[in-house]
């Protein structure tokens, strides 16, 4: 009877844990669910997904060999790329096959989540609340329902197994167990980049939950045993950076003093959002030298006293300062000091610095109301409330993600001159054939940053569709010259230089100029570029270049079963063969570029 008394209550925590597990999948799929029934978004999703030749032939040698060495550049993550092809092996461009990936990793991330914060401190209902915070905040959704963002949830991923290998290790520190934990965190270098930062979290939990600090002699060998994965993270840190300077380039640079200052105060603005998460988007345009000076003045104070408390009272409530700390350096790559885009700051970046923030909380609470009566009941109570309030909020976020036109109509209405936003809905009414609306949108654009070159692509494309040629033209230039490089505006502008039934506007030399140097660029064939190439090649006279190159694009688009393609380029292939240039009386499409 003892030994089956003794088994119950070993058994019982198992059962425990398990139910926690399930029901962390159930409030996840419950919030999440939806987006199986979502389909692709415009921003992003066609540049690392369905329009990328690489990804969207599914797994093979050649994919699995461009992930890992198309560099520099801002999109290297060669495993996230690879769970794309993955994505695309199995469920082909269905999204929702794509969808379900997400979902199912996410989910994973929740219950490892709770389960390493177990292993780590001991305590079972504090984990399972962070991970049930975690699980369905509000700031998850763009993490969770944007394909394009699979790298959050990958990088989650590796981020809760280093964790549990590292935790492995430091209870019998071998070789084995070492390399494991060294493996994981380098796989999640490889699925992206903010990873770099995760040395030091690992520092930040010796200290705290796993008190390795208390042996004043051991310091100098817990810096040493970072040292290979410090390197890592330098290595990588070191191509993100070439490849997103190269980026910043082609874009709108911003002063370092605006960087800094929005800064200081995103970091206030994540806090907020977590206390209080309303009013979010997919895209928040940068304040530039908007901000007032009582906003950064207050955002500092709030920071410095912040981290002084933390400091203050490191011996007595050492997850205050380990929690902070979290926070603080794993957001670091991505506060905008170092510019990506034109962004303010993105729900995304929270995904995995917001759980030292939960830390802090969770574990505050729990030792501030240790004197309380019926504190059992209250906390239960309090945590119950908490996770029925966040549910219903993520519920609603993620329905936005219903469709694009739905995500970027949010994003105006939430947000103020979001110039972004009002481009990339421009860009999707135009292929939806809504050509008055998208040039009302593309003037929104303009109107809130008149150097918003793909409003000016956007427009140029509506203008000419609507048989204004010469405003067309003229926007395209302008599209250029506010970003030289913007490969969409170059074949549009090509287009037109080689079609245009305006003598006056027609430029064989430029356009074939302007063809060749995307076709270089783009790094892999692509049959609209080809066509148009082909075009430049008929207006300057070289019809047997403009065959040879049609004919390449017609084999393209035959391969990816574009009938509607094929059948024009044979037409055009005819009129090369008659030694006829192409006429284009103002239809045009918009040219996606992976």
């Amino acid at each position: 009877m003892r030994k089956s008394s003794h088994s119950s209550k070993a058994i019982a925590p198992y059962w425990v844990s398990l139910g926690v597990c399930i029901f962390l999948a159930g409030i996840v799929w419950l919030v999440f669910g939806q987006t199986l029934g979502h389909p692709f978004i415009n921003f992003d999703d066609p540049e690392y997904v369905y329009e990328n030749p690489e990804i969207n032939a599914g797994l093979t040698a050649h994919g699995v060999i461009w992930a890992f060495t198309h560099l520099p550049s801002p999109d290297w993550f060669p495993l996230t790329s690879i769970s794309h092809m993955l994505d695309v092996q199995f469920y082909g461009l269905r999204a929702g096959g794509h969808h379900l990936t997400s979902v199912l990793v996410h989910t994973a991330v929740v219950i490892l989540l709770f389960l390493v914060l177990r292993q780590m401190t001991g305590t079972l209902w504090r984990s399972a609340f962070v991970a049930a915070v975690f699980a369905i905040h509000p700031l998850r959704v763009e993490s969770v329902a944007w394909i394009a963002e699979r790298k959050d949830l990958l990088s989650g991923l590796f981020f809760v197994l280093t964790l549990g290998a590292y935790v492995r290790y430091v209870r019998k520190r071998t070789l084995s167990r070492y390399i494991l934990m060294s493996t994981l965190f380098a796989c999640g270098l490889l699925s992206k980049p903010i990873f770099v930062t995760v040395p030091l979290v690992l520092l930040l939990l010796d200290y705290w939950p796993l008190r390795r600090f208390e042996q004043r002699l051991a310091i100098r060998g817990l810096l040493l045993e970072k040292i290979p994965l410090l390197v890592l993270s330098l290595a990588v840190s070191a191509a993100t950076i070439t490849g997103q300077t190269g980026e910043v380039v082609s874009m709108e640079p911003l002063p370092f003093v605006w960087r800094v200052n929005n800064a200081f105060v995103s970091y206030v603005t994540y806090i907020w959002q977590m206390i209080w998460p309303a009013r979010l988007a997919i895209f928040y345009p940068h304040p530039r030298n908007h901000l007032a000076l009582w906003e950064i003045a207050l955002a500092i104070v709030l920071l410095i006293a912040i981290t002084a408390l933390a400091f203050a009272l490191r011996k007595e409530r050492p997850y205050l300062i380990v929690g902070w700390l979290w926070y603080v350096v794993m957001l670091a790559p991505v506060i905008g000091v170092l510019q990506v885009n034109l962004q303010g700051h993105a729900d995304r970046y929270t995904y995995l610095a917001q759980i030292g923030l939960y830390l802090l909380v969770v574990w505050s609470i729990a030792d501030l109301s240790v004197s309380w009566p019926y504190r059992r009941q209250i906390l239960s109570v309090a945590a119950a409330i908490a996770i029925v309030a966040l549910a219903p909020r993520a519920l609603t976020q993620t329905r936005y993600w219903r469709d694009s036109e739905s995500l970027w109509a949010h994003a105006i209405a939430v947000t103020s001159d979001n110039d972004t936003a009002q481009a990339d809905l421009a860009d999707l009414l135009l292929r939806r054939g809504r050509v008055s609306e998208s040039v009302f949108h593309s003037q929104e654009a303009l109107r809130i940053r008149p150097g918003n070159a793909d409003a000016h692509n956007t427009l140029g494309i509506a203008l000419f569709q609507m048989g204004d040629l010469k405003d067309a033209v003229a926007h395209w230039k302008q599209s250029l010259e506010i970003q030289p490089g913007n490969m969409n505006a170059q074949v549009n502008l090509a287009w037109a230089l080689a079609t245009s039934p305006d003598a006056s506007l027609r430029n064989g030399t430029r356009s074939v100029e302007l063809a060749q140097n995307v076709a270089l660029r783009v790094g892999h064939p692509n049959a609209m570029v080809l066509r148009t190439l082909a075009a430049g090649y008929a207006e300057s006279g070289r019809f047997s270049d403009a065959i040879d190159t049609a004919g390449r694009a017609l084999q393209l688009a035959i391969a990816q079963n574009n009938s509607a393609l094929a059948e024009d380029l044979q037409l055009n292939i005819a009129n090369y063969r008659r030694e006829l240039p192409l006429r284009d009386p103002g239809v045009v499409t918009p040219v996606p570029m992976p």
